[in-house]
């Protein structure tokens, strides 16, 4: 059980680091640091580009498997003896 909740708990500060880097590369109101990675770039009619769809899919993808850490762990502490 302990190297369960080793592999969670690294997993979940890895997950934490990279959920930060993928949130401040989304596009803001003001561009934020997406426009220094040539996100700025793109202009769009009432649409977001291919490259922000697919930002919005692995923050997501990452913020579910950040949660499921957190859940994990939590059972992992409430069921051990």
């Amino acid at each position: 059980m302990e190297a369960v909740r080793i592999g969670l708990q690294v997993l979940l500060v890895l997950g934490g680091l990279f959920l930060t880097l993928l949130i401040l590369l989304h596009k803001g109101k003001g561009g934020g640091l997406s426009d220094m990675f040539g996100g700025g770039m793109s202009t769009s009619l009432g649409s977001s580009s291919v490259a922000e769809r697919n930002l919005d899919r692995f923050t997501v993808a990452v913020a579910i498997i950040w949660f499921a850490c957190i859940v994990g762990l939590g059972l992992l502490e409430r069921f051990s003896a």
